[in-house]
C-alpha cells in the first residue's frame, strides 16, 4: 500500500500556499479536522496499489471454491499416481489363483479380478499410466499446435493461409479413425500412443493461438521489438507466446482430461495400452466383460476415472473463468 501524509489545521486550511489547478487529486482525497485544542493532524491515506491480470485471475479463482477443491483433488491424483506403486499392498502383476473374483473386502479393497490380481494395485498403477498418457500426449499438442498457431499469426499473408488451410483438412479427418490408423500401421506401444494421440490434438490449440497472436501483433511492444532489431524466431518466443497464456492454459487445462478419455476409449477397443502395462481404460474394458456378475470390477476404475476428468474439467473451467471473466456468463 501507498502511504501520503497530509497536514490539516483546525480550520479546514492548509499550512502552505497551494495552486487548486496544479495541485493533484491525491492530495486533495480527505481531510479530517481534529478535536478543538488541537492545531493539526497527520492523515494515513492508503491508495491500493494497481493489480495485474494474473493477480486478478488468482483472486478470483481463489473465489471458485468447486475449482479450488477441484484443483485440490488434481494434485492429490498426481501424488498418489507417482508413488502408486511404492504403496500398492500387492504386486501389479502378482496371480493368486486362491482368491479369483473375491469381492471387495479388508484384505482387497477393490477386490480381485478373474486371475487373483488385486484390483487395488492394479487401479493405482493404471491411474499412473493414464495421467503419463494424458500429460505427455498434451505437452506434445501444445508445443506443435502453439509454435504452429503462433508462426501462422504472426507472419500472415500467404504463410497464414497455406499453414491453416493444411488444419483445415487435417479437421476434416476423422479424428478417431486417424489414431487407429496410426495405432495399427505403426503397432501398439505407449510411447507411439503418445505420440499419435498428440499429434491430432493440437488443431484446436493452434488456432486459438493464431487468432491471439493476431490479435496483439500490432501492438506497441511487438513494433518496438521489430525496431530495436529483434529477430522473428524471439518475437514469436519471447514477446506473443507468452502474452498469449491464458487462453493456452485454459485449453491445455480441458486438453488432458479429453485425451485420457480418448486413451481410455483405445484401451476399450482394445488398441490402446497393451499388457503387461494397464490403465484405467484397459480396467475398465476388462471389468465390462463381467460386469454382471462381478460389478467391482468395473465400478472401481470407472469412478477413479469419472472423478478424474470431472475434476479436471470443472478446473479448466474455473480457470477460464478466472483468466476471462467475461466468458462466466
Amino acid at each position: 500500500m501507498i502511504k501520503k501524509k497530509v497536514i490539516a489545521f483546525e480550520d479546514g486550511t492548509d499550512p502552505k500556499p497551494h495552486d487548486p489547478m496544479t495541485e493533484s487529486m491525491t492530495d486533495r482525497l480527505e481531510v479530517e479536522l481534529m478535536p478543538h485544542g488541537r492545531e493539526e493532524e497527520e492523515i494515513e491515506l492508503e491508495l491500493e496499489q494497481g493489480t495485474n491480470l494474473w493477480t486478478d485471475a488468482w483472486r478470483r479463482l481463489l473465489k471458485n471454491k468447486m475449482a479450488i477443491a477441484s484443483a485440490i483433488y488434481v494434485v492429490l491424483i498426481v501424488i498418489i499416481a507417482l508413488i502408486g506403486p511404492f504403496i500398492a499392498p500387492y504386486e501389479v502383476d502378482t496371480q493368486n489363483y486362491d482368491v479369483l473374483h473375491v469381492a471387495p473386502n479388508l484384505d482387497y479393497f477393490f477386490g480381485t479380478d478373474e486371475l487373483g490380481r488385486d484390483l487395488f494395485s492394479r487401479c493405482l498403477y493404471g491411474l499412473r499410466i493414464s495421467m503419463a498418457v494424458g500429460i505427455c500426449a498434451t505437452l506434445v499438442s501444445f508445443i506443435v499446435g502453439v509454435l504452429w498457431g503462433a508462426t501462422a499469426g504472426y507472419f500472415g499473408g500467404k504463410i497464414d493461409t497455406i499453414m491453416m488451410r493444411f488444419v483445415d483438412v487435417l479437421y476434416a479427418l476423422p479424428y478417431m479413425f486417424f489414431v487407429i490408423v496410426l495405432m495399427t500401421i505403426f503397432g501398439r506401444n505407449i510411447i507411439l500412443l503418445f505420440a499419435a494421440i498428440g499429434l491430432v490434438s493440437w488443431l484446436t490449440m493452434s488456432r486459438i493461438v493464431r487468432g491471439q497472436v493476431m490479435s496483439i501483433r500490432k501492438k506497441e511492444f511487438v513494433e518496438a521489438a521489430i525496431s530495436c532489431g529483434v529477430n522473428n524466431r524471439n518475437i514469436i518466443l519471447k514477446h506473443l507466446i507468452p502474452n498469449a497464456l491464458g487462453p493456452i492454459i485454459v485449453y491445455t487445462t480441458l486438453t488432458v482430461p479429453r485425451v485420457i478419455l480418448v486413451e481410455a476409449f483405445l484401451s476399450f477397443l482394445g488398441l490402446g495400452v497393451q499388457a503387461p502395462m494397464t490403465s484405467l481404460g484397459s480396467l475398465a474394458s476388462e471389468g465390462a466383460k463381467a460386469m454382471e456378475l462381478y460389478p467391482w470390477l468395473i465400478v472401481f476404475p470407472g469412478l477413479l476415472l469419472a472423478s478424474l476428468l470431472f475434476a479436471m474439467n470443472y478446473l479448466g473451467d474455473g480457470l477460464r473463468d478466472a483468466l476471462d471473466p467475461r466468458m462466466k456468463n
